[in-house]
């Protein structure tokens, strides 16, 4: 879990913008991508839950590898 320290900023008393130090926001840009990552993973992964195992013989004639 990241700590994050951010600057809350009002409009009309109300909280309108949030400013992170420029550390904090490049852990929390490395966080989104690594969420997205396993996100899109995931997304994979039940595409091709049912999907029939091929050896490693015939992927590599698929991948065309020797």
């Amino acid at each position: 879990m990241i700590s994050i320290r951010p600057q809350l900023l009002e409009k009309n008393g109300k909280n309108e913008f949030a400013i992170l130090p420029y550390e904090d926001f490049l852990k929390l840009q490395e966080e989104l991508a690594c969420y997205d990552d396993l996100r899109i993973l995931r997304e994979a992964k039940k595409e091709e839950q049912n999907a029939s195992p091929v050896s490693f013989e015939e992927a590599k004639s698929i991948l065309n590898i020797e």
